[in-house]
């Protein structure tokens, strides 16, 4: 059964040179209106992010990332996009940006349980690659 709640989803990307487009996928953000659900899940392989940029520092991804983690959650003190409702922050955090954190586009499904369907989408679009 596919569920009954709509949610959207974008798949968090490390782009360490965006001129070149070339990306790895480190996490997912789900958004679910009817839940008011908004929360990412991402993962820093090591040893697979080096592989892909040997030059990668990892704390400062890491930095950007438990940055981003606090925007999305609205947890960050001194940002004005953590105090935005979830819709806001979800469609911030989704915009198109040239860094080396991006989103893909946003994809829409429907689920029971957002919190399930975020950890299903994390294993199978990062996880599964590790």
């Amino acid at each position: 059964m596919q569920g009954s709640n709509l949610f959207e989803y974008a798949v968090i990307r490390f782009v360490p040179r965006p001129e070149r487009e070339e990306f790895l996928n480190i996490g997912v953000i789900l958004f679910c209106a009817s839940k008011k659900f908004l929360q990412l899940r991402f993962t820093l392989n090591k040893e697979r992010l080096k592989a892909f940029y040997p030059e990668v520092d990892l704390a400062e991804l890491q930095k950007f990332m438990e940055a981003y983690k606090e925007v999305c959650c609205g947890s960050s003190a001194g940002s004005p996009i953590a105090k935005m409702d979830n819709p806001g922050r979800f469609r911030w955090l989704t915009a198109t940006r040239s860094t080396i954190v991006q989103t893909s586009k946003v994809h829409p499904g429907l689920c029971n349980n957002p919190m399930e369907k975020l950890e299903q989408l994390h294993a199978q679009l990062v996880e599964s690659n590790s």
